[in-house]
């Protein structure tokens, strides 16, 4: 795509990039939910991921010092440079400092979801979620939630996960919200498992409801459950 090392000049060939596909009414929407500090130039995922794809093959190095990190776009675009690198060392020596540049429930997840990484370091990257568990920072907290529900909904770990979320004291919206979404999961894919421990659970009320409303969201629960555990919300 571009030269091997980056400089200012390669760099913003990206930016002018990103700006000539940025879409007007894309851009509201994504203001209206992303809830990020960032501004925004409106492009839409796939392009940042195509690039991303693209860098991740270059000198990356020299593209993370260049990198600006001022839109949205760009700490997305990070982002997938990051999961898109194939040296675990480099990966991680970058993935730690990213996290401090979430600021939002859809950077969180997008980096996430494209970790792939993470499916071949399980047990490495469980010590890194259990301390990012403990983050004062409401999205790195996040963070090791959404790795959990991508990554860890397997016999090994279920009673791991739910240890996990009856510990995790939290107030914050976006880290209750996000212990909801991983437990319905957990539910579609262990329903009888997680039935048991949501009758016992220490997870306070709004949490609770949560994970009963996603789970009846779910296509994949059939009806009658549904209506069972309706019953059940607090």
């Amino acid at each position: 795509m571009i030269s091997m090392i980056w400089d200012k000049e390669k760099y913003n060939k990206i930016k002018d990039y990103f700006f000539r596909n940025s879409e007007k009414k894309y851009l509201e929407f994504n203001k209206k939910i992303c809830n990020s500090n960032y501004p925004m130039i409106g492009v839409r995922t796939n392009y940042i991921k195509r690039v991303a794809k693209e860098v991740a093959k270059t000198d990356v190095l020299s593209f993370f010092l260049v990198n600006e990190n001022k839109y949205y776009e760009e700490v997305l675009l990070e982002g997938f440079v990051i999961s898109n690198i194939k040296d675990f060392d480099v990966v991680m020596q970058y993935f730690n400092k990213y996290l401090d540049k979430v600021d939002c429930w859809a950077i969180c997840d997008m980096l996430c979801s494209s970790m792939k990484i993470v499916k071949k370091h399980k047990e490495f990257f469980l010590l890194r979620i259990e301390e990012y568990l403990k983050s004062e920072k409401q999205y790195i907290v996040r963070v090791g939630i959404v790795l959990l529900l991508q990554y860890y909904i397997e016999d090994k770990y279920l009673n791991k996960i739910f240890e996990i979320t009856d510990s995790l004291n939290r107030e914050e919206y976006y880290i209750k919200m996000a212990v909801s979404w991983l437990l319905s999961i957990c539910y579609i894919k262990y329903q009888k498992e997680t039935e048991t421990y949501l009758k016992k659970c220490k997870l306070d009320s709004f949490t609770y409801n949560k994970t009963i409303s996603k789970i009846c969201d779910s296509y994949r629960v059939n009806k009658m459950d549904k209506e069972r555990l309706k019953k059940t919300r607090r």
